[in-house]
């Protein structure tokens, strides 16, 4: 009998000229986020046409358990232009996860009182994924405490920038 191989774990999307189509940056400002899934969606072909265009909107996205499946809600994939036909812009839509990995996500939305949210939604290997991640709300203060510490790193970085190339370029009259 042959031998299994392992399976590797996928490369970063950033390789194989794999495309980030959307961000969904006030997640991590809002929730503080826990472990991440990929997963993949199922799609109409005019849904797939202008993500190809680069056009969703994942602020409002979320993760709903219904009946042992997963359902992505609130995406927002823009209707395509000039066509009699399409898709609904809003509609939820079903997301493929291995059955272990959204047994995880109901326990943690049930027990420990935490949410689903979409992060990232790109493609790879010709076919749309959605990262989705088990996030906890924060509190205002924390909100607050992650502007300053984003503050503080914009300074670092600017006073670095500066300081140490002026100051080994010193005039060289003073040499």
């Amino acid at each position: 009998m042959g031998k299994r191989k392992k399976k590797e774990a996928p490369p970063p999307v950033e390789q194989f000229g794999d495309r980030l189509i959307s961000r969904n940056k006030r997640a991590s400002f809002d929730y503080e986020l826990g472990e991440r899934f990929e997963a993949g969606m199922v799609l109409t072909g005019s849904e797939v046409k202008v993500l190809r265009d680069r056009a969703a909107d994942l602020a409002d996205a979320y993760v709903v358990i219904e009946n042992d499946e997963a359902w992505l809600n609130g995406m927002n994939i823009p209707e395509l232009q000039g066509t009699h036909y399409g898709h609904i812009s809003k509609r939820k839509r079903k997301l493929l996860l291995h059955r272990r990995q959204i047994e995880q996500i109901k326990r943690a939305v049930e027990r420990e009182g935490m949410t689903c949210v979409a992060t990232r939604l790109y493609f790879r290997g010709g076919r749309a994924k959605v990262e989705v991640a088990l996030a906890r709300g924060k509190k205002h203060h924390d909100k607050r405490h992650s502007l300053k510490a984003r503050q503080a790193d914009r300074e670092a970085e600017a006073a670095m920038k500066h300081c140490p190339s002026r100051a080994l370029e010193a005039d060289p009259r003073e040499r």
